[in-house]
């Protein structure tokens, strides 16, 4: 029996330069489009140089004796990733709650090649660190990971997404979204612009924004088993209500919704094109999942 050889799944995102060269085609004219906008194209390269550098340091690091296979963000949805799977993620900390969704149980090595321009909470590794943990982990030490909690979205057809920072729900074109909400054994009907479901990962990205908003209830932490939930903007009427606008769900409780408009949409870490769609009538059910990221940790000093 053959035994299966690690593959280590390089994830980035294109560079700012690279976007701005298959849009203008030329150096010269992605320069005058920066310039015209009060900026330079040296600061452009030198972005793209450093992550250029970043991944090819991570390249450096396999052993020659794994497959190794690369995916760009945009193409996450269509890439198979397998069991077997070792995901070095090079980029900003958004690049790995991209990629989450997609895993089950790999581990994931959050490298920043931009220290300072990245906050770094999902991608706490260096390049030298990523890269040296790398090694340890083909020589068969296993690192140190943290199982982050990730939220769960599922339509009574059976259909599911995870996310690693927030789910969104509401109308694809973000008009008044109708639904009847059902939290904490009540219910009520509304019309908002849409409710957010977050985990202790997104609690300092979009839930952050939110929660002043809410009086700043108590956020989950990033392993907490506990999703937090807001309702954006909810309208009051005559049918519509206000009293349910935010709280928490855990292992034991869920958060449903029952689309009372003609259709409505869910969508995790903003990528809106690998979304569920739910006609009037279906139900979609909001909890934490099973699944975890595994997210590996610096080296302790």
């Amino acid at each position: 029996m053959s035994i299966l050889r690690p593959r280590l799944v390089l994830v980035y995102r294109n560079s700012e330069l690279t976007e701005l060269l298959a849009r203008h085609s030329t150096r010269g004219q992605a320069e005058f489009f920066l310039r015209s906008r009060g900026r330079s194209l040296d600061d452009v390269d030198k972005a793209h140089a450093t992550t250029e550098a970043a991944l090819g340091a991570i390249r450096a690091a396999v052993p020659t004796e794994w497959n190794v296979a690369e995916v760009e963000r945009n193409d996450l949805s269509r890439f198979l990733f397998l069991p077997q799977d070792v995901i070095a993620v090079v980029g900003p900390d958004g690049l790995v709650a991209n990629v989450a969704k997609y895993l089950k149980g790999q581990p994931v090595f959050g490298i920043n090649p931009m220290p300072g321009v990245n906050a770094g909470v999902l991608v706490p590794l260096s390049v030298q660190a990523g890269a040296q943990l790398l090694g340890h982990y083909a020589a068969g030490r296993t690192p140190t990971t943290t199982p982050l909690t990730m939220v769960r979205c599922e339509l009574d057809d059976g259909q599911e997404l995870n996310a690693l920072n927030d789910i969104f729900i509401g109308h694809t074109s973000h008009q008044s979204a109708r639904y009847l909400l059902n939290a904490d054994g009540r219910q009520e009907r509304q019309s908002s612009s849409g409710i957010i479901a977050s985990t202790g990962a997104g609690a300092t990205g979009w839930a952050a924004s939110l929660a002043p908003a809410y009086g700043n209830p108590s956020l989950p932490g990033q392993t907490d088993r506990a999703i937090a939930w807001f309702v954006r903007e909810a309208w009051p009427s005559p049918t519509t209500g206000t009293s349910l606008i935010c709280g928490t769900v855990t292992e034991s409780d869920q958060l449903t919704l029952t689309v009372q408009s003609e259709s409505l949409v869910a969508f995790g870490d903003g990528l809106e094109d690998d979304r569920l769609r739910a006609q009037w009538g279906q139900t979609l059910t909001v909890g934490v999942a099973k699944e975890h990221l595994h997210l590996v940790q610096p080296p302790r000093r």
